[in-house]
């Protein structure tokens, strides 16, 4: 595949979400992540009284969507109409919730862009992400870095070190480094290939 492959208008559907006028802003979906709070802001301001309401600082949710008393919303946010927000959601702001979308019991949101009818429907946590028209995350997926990484009791892990996704660690291991699993430690170069 070639980059053209990633353009935001191969991946979305424009049509489905309130963000759309966001992403004509830039040709990739990872450049649109620094832009997504102050969009919020930008198009909250914008949002028709008679369809959505703001509570709180810079949160605007549709009068149609259903929120669970025990869920937690931060701002800025958008929870778009007809949207589901179930019990203990965790929404730490930066986050657009599109039409008909369902963020499930314990699922977190940080810094995110819903499309309508996406399912994030129970024990997820999606940051920095964006997720396009019916997408749907299975129980338990995760889009963060260093997720799932087991550090077994009495593990001492060095400063500045970064432990890779689904590994599992015991022991000591150095500072300046890179853990990808027991038999592959890096120490970490700098721009130069300098060590540091």
């Amino acid at each position: 595949m070639s980059m053209q492959d990633y353009r935001i208008e191969e991946l979305y559907d424009l049509t489905k979400t309130i963000a759309a006028p966001l992403f004509a802003r830039a040709q990739y979906p990872w450049e649109l992540l620094p832009l997504i709070g102050d969009y919020i802001v930008e198009l909250g301001n914008t949002l028709p009284e008679d369809k959505f309401e703001k509570r709180g600082e810079n949160i605007w949710i549709a009068k149609s969507a259903h929120v669970f008393d025990s869920a937690y919303i931060a701002g800025p946010c958008i929870i778009d109409e007809d949207a589901e927000i179930r019990q203990c959601a965790f929404i730490r702001g930066k986050a657009i919730v599109g039409k008909g979308a369902v963020v499930g019991n314990s699922t977190e949101l940080k810094n995110v862009i819903l499309f309508d009818k996406v399912q994030v429907p129970h024990y997820n946590y999606v940051g920095d992400s964006i997720l396009g028209f019916k997408a749907h995350m299975g129980a338990g997926s995760i889009t963060s870095n260093g997720c799932n990484s087991v550090l077994n009791p009495g593990t001492v892990i060095g400063r500045h070190t970064n432990v890779y996704p689904l590994s599992m660690v015991r022991g000591c291991v150095p500072a300046n480094r890179i853990y990808k699993d027991r038999d592959h430690v890096v120490e970490k170069m700098d721009s130069f290939g300098l060590t540091s």
